[in-house]
């Protein structure tokens, strides 16, 4: 029921066309202005075609996106974890108090949020090519995602200090900046004696892991499904869909003149039934293509798209839980609008 409603503005117009063609047609008699299924059938299958790789190539990016950030809740889970279990002082030359343990352990975990939360307003950054989410059936839902609704000053300065939230706002790439913030602090906690030099080299495993999927991610939302496939695409399916009545609308009428033989209230109407068999046709052909340009930008923020703002929001929900903190104290998870998650 929601793809019908989806789409009800271009069935709508593929209605007022396949009318206009089959009014136009019965009251001018107009018999000569057909052509042959060959050609059209070549044009369908070629969209066909075309269409399908669309898909296959925007499922692809989707699926990508969807590992990259499932591998980092694994990434965070993880290095939630060691941060917890590998900052003691055993190895401390001067022992820090618990207090104080306590806190670098927060520290890295929060500026670790921040780094998610600069990540995912960074995907979220709209781009020339990504027109989705202006069409008016998603504006009209309300089903923006929450980076577009707050800014990212506003949500990492809780999770940094001003002169992490400082140095973080004057680079470009500002959860870059954060992964280096989190290596130099590592490397402080080594030299302190707090951080065991394996302890320091398996962390720095996992901000390098964190570096991978962040420009993974990053590669997806800068590169564009090439726009000459996606542009002529969706011009060969148009094509198709103006020229189908040329084809349809003559052929339901040769078939009322053979009914006419037997029944003529039938055979004289019969033309009219070629609107729902091409409303229908045009509907495949039309949400086919439209749901693989929905699905070419992943991070783009639509109905369809990967929910790093819920992911995001659920490490952090899993991290801070198990620093200790009252459910109180944690933001809950974002809301699901309209069965979406975002």
């Amino acid at each position: 029921m929601e793809m019908v409603r989806w789409t009800r503005f271009e069935t709508l117009l593929f209605f007022v066309i396949i009318t206009a063609w089959v009014t136009v047609y019965y009251l001018l008699d107009l018999n000569w202005l057909k052509i042959p299924w060959t050609p059209l059938a070549l044009i369908g299958t070629a969209v066909a075609f075309v269409i399908g790789f669309q898909n296959n190539a925007a499922y692809g990016r989707i699926w990508e996106a969807r590992k990259i950030w499932g591998g980092i809740v694994n990434t965070s889970r993880t290095f939630g974890m060691f941060v917890q279990d590998m900052l003691t002082n055993e190895h401390a030359p001067i022992p820090i108090t618990e207090e104080e343990l306590n806190k670098e352990i927060k520290t890295l975990t929060y500026r670790h949020i921040a780094w998610m939360t600069a990540l995912r307003h960074a995907m979220r950054v709209p781009k020339p090519w990504e027109t989705s989410i202006n069409h008016k059936t998603n504006q009209e839902w309300d089903t923006k995602p929450p980076e577009l609704e707050s800014t990212l000053e506003v949500d990492i300065k809780p999770y940094i200090n001003q002169d992490d939230f400082s140095y973080t706002m004057s680079k470009n790439n500002k959860q870059t900046a954060l992964l280096f913030l989190q290596s130099h602090h590592l490397k402080k906690l080594k030299e302190q004696g707090v951080l065991w030099e394996f302890s320091f080299l398996e962390l720095e495993n996992i901000l390098q892991e964190l570096f991978n999927l962040q420009g993974k991610s990053e590669r997806i939302k800068n590169f564009p499904y090439p726009r000459h496939f996606a542009t002529l695409n969706h011009f060969f399916m148009w094509i198709f869909v103006l020229l189908l009545p040329l084809a349809l609308v003559p052929q339901f009428a040769e078939i009322g003149k053979e009914l006419s033989d037997t029944d003529q209230l039938i055979g004289g109407w019969f033309v009219w039934f070629s609107i729902p068999f091409y409303v229908i046709v045009a509907w495949v052909f039309h949400t086919m293509e439209r749901i693989g340009r929905t699905g070419e930008n992943p991070f783009e923020g639509t109905a369809n798209d990967v929910p790093i703002s819920t992911i995001a929001r659920g490490i952090e929900i899993d991290l801070r839980q198990n620093l200790g903190e009252n459910d109180e104290e944690i933001p809950e998870q974002y809301a699901i609008k309209y069965h979406t998650q975002f």
